[in-house]
């Protein structure tokens, strides 16, 4: 998906980290992670049935925060019945780059559980402090379903905040239970799966059922689901389909944030309001907006709610402000955004129906329009893109930076003095855009880090520059790959022809 980088980066800013202390005894003693680069990773991991890796990055702030965590997690699954090894690795460093390639590390700190000596790998999806993480890695190092022999048993194993799948089974073989243990292996990083022999041990649904079938427990919506379908694609549908609310909640409650991943991994157009859930009336809108998903919740869209207090991150990411909640803003995976400041509850459903029809414009994320830009380099925003880079006509060096880029304060001076040099030739643009600020057409530039520079000749060849960072060598390029603007070199096209045109008249009077 062409904005899968920039959801990513979405959730990061999303999801709340709190990491508990760790004394100073503690970080001093016996190191328990085990340090892996390019020399001994292969090699060690082939020697472990199950072990956990870290790719991390020296300067990522998650990272320092999960260091004394996953070093206390480790220390403790080291005394396990069963010790469990935890490793890490330093994806910054270059030796070390092809193995996050290979483990297609995309954001820090990304952590991989690797199976059967690392042929079977799967994502980390549990808690970033030590308890949690320790008691995560038990139950996924263990069987991937368990046995409920009780109603305790499986009260306790429901627990109220999470999705569980327990298959009732006359017998604990045959092709429906075998169908249920591999899904379970291959799911069991995303949800908990038990089974059991007597339906009469859970707590909602018919007790009376033999099986086989699957119950899905969640804590939204009705509570809980059955399915009787066995094949191992229309279960795993069945499950994904199930444990998505149709209304996903966004607040400080950390029980929500699997949910919240889940929200954001959808192909679903991705539709949030964002509102005050203290403020009077925020009661009526969460009542007006699920009235509303019940209605489009089978019509590929997806529906979150969020507490203005808690989505900071989301305002941020798209441009938004709080004088214009309440809010809805929908999102494509294409990047393409429509939006609803100043929402009132009873024009959510009118609003949702245009979007629907295709009657509303979509929105561009743009920093104010400069009241002057005399500077050399010329400053663009989302709603200057257009006619600025696109429509202008000349040849146009663009920059894509981020206000916080060391290397992008580094080419700064260099693209002014670029641009000093191009002052008395009115058909080269030098510019800049704030790339964490505005809209990028991801169709067109494919931004990955900070500083990318694109060239947009006046004919409308567009072409990354990946040349060296002097000012010797952006003017060569810029003079090697450099255009004459449409009109002039429809003026050159057009002379010859009239003089073409100019020599048939005056040929004629030649001869008399």
């Amino acid at each position: 998906m062409a904005k899968s980088v920039a959801i990513f980066g979405l959730l990061f800013s999303l999801l709340v980290f709190v990491p508990s202390q760790i004394s100073a005894e503690e970080s001093e003693a016996k190191e328990f992670v085990l340090t892996l680069d390019n020399t001994n990773f292969h090699d060690t991991i082939s020697k472990h049935d199950f072990i956990v890796v870290e790719f991390y990055a020296p300067w990522c702030g998650h990272c320092k925060k999960l260091a004394p965590e996953y070093e206390k997690a480790a220390s403790i699954l080291s005394s396990h019945e069963t010790p469990i090894v935890l490793a890490k690795v330093d994806a910054n460093e270059e030796k070390n780059r092809d193995l996050a390639s290979e483990y297609d590390v995309k954001g820090f700190p990304t952590i991989k559980i690797l199976r059967n000596g690392g042929k079977n790998i799967q994502e980390y999806k549990g808690p970033r402090e030590a308890d949690g993480i320790v008691e995560y890695l038990k139950k996924q190092s263990g069987p991937a379903t368990t046995e409920i022999k009780s109603a305790d048993e499986a009260s306790a194993f429901i627990g109220e905040n999470k999705v569980v799948i327990i298959g009732v089974f006359p017998k604990f073989s045959g092709e429906e239970f075998d169908n249920f243990t591999a899904l379970a292996e291959k799911l069991r990083s995303d949800y908990d799966f038990g089974h059991t022999l007597n339906a009469k041990h859970l707590p909602k649904g018919e007790s009376s059922v033999s099986g086989p079938v699957v119950r899905l427990f969640k804590p939204f919506d009705e509570l809980f689901v059955d399915s009787k379908e066995f094949d191992v694609e229309a279960l795993e549908k069945f499950i994904e389909e199930s444990s998505i609310p149709i209304v996903t909640v966004f607040n400080n409650e950390p029980s929500n944030h699997p949910f919240v991943v889940k929200f954001f991994n959808t192909p679903n157009a991705k539709a949030m309001l964002f509102i005050n859930f203290t403020a009077e009336g925020a009661e009526s809108f969460k009542s007006k907006y699920r009235e509303t998903a019940e209605l489009y919740k089978q019509q590929g869209i997806s529906f979150l709610i969020g507490d203005v207090e808690s989505s900071q991150g989301a305002f941020q990411y798209f441009g938004l402000k709080e004088d214009q909640v309440p809010l809805i803003i929908i999102q494509h995976n294409d990047g393409k955004k429509f939006f609803k400041p100043n929402l009132a509850p009873e024009h959510v459903a009118t609003w949702l129906k245009s979007y629907k029809d295709g009657n509303i414009a979509p929105y561009v994320k743009s920093e104010p329009i400069p009241e002057t830009n005399n500077e050399p380099v010329k400053v663009v925003v989302g709603e200057t893109l257009q006619d600025i880079v696109f429509n202008s006509g000349k040849n146009v060096l663009l920059e894509f930076y981020a206000p916080w880029c060391g290397h992008c304060k580094q080419l700064a001076p260099i693209l002014d003095e670029v641009a000093v040099s191009f002052q008395n030739d009115a058909d080269v643009v030098i510019a800049k855009l704030d790339a964490t600020a505005n809209d990028i057409p991801s169709e067109t530039f494919e931004v990955q880090g900070y500083p990318t520079l694109y060239f947009r000749s006046a004919s409308g060849k567009i072409s990354q520059y990946d040349g060296g960072r002097t000012k010797e060598d952006i003017i060569e390029f810029i003079e090697k790959n450099k255009d004459k603007p449409a009109a002039a070199a429809h003026q050159e096209a057009e002379q010859p022809k009239a003089a073409a045109q100019q020599e048939v008249v005056e040929q004629p009077k030649d001869e008399l």
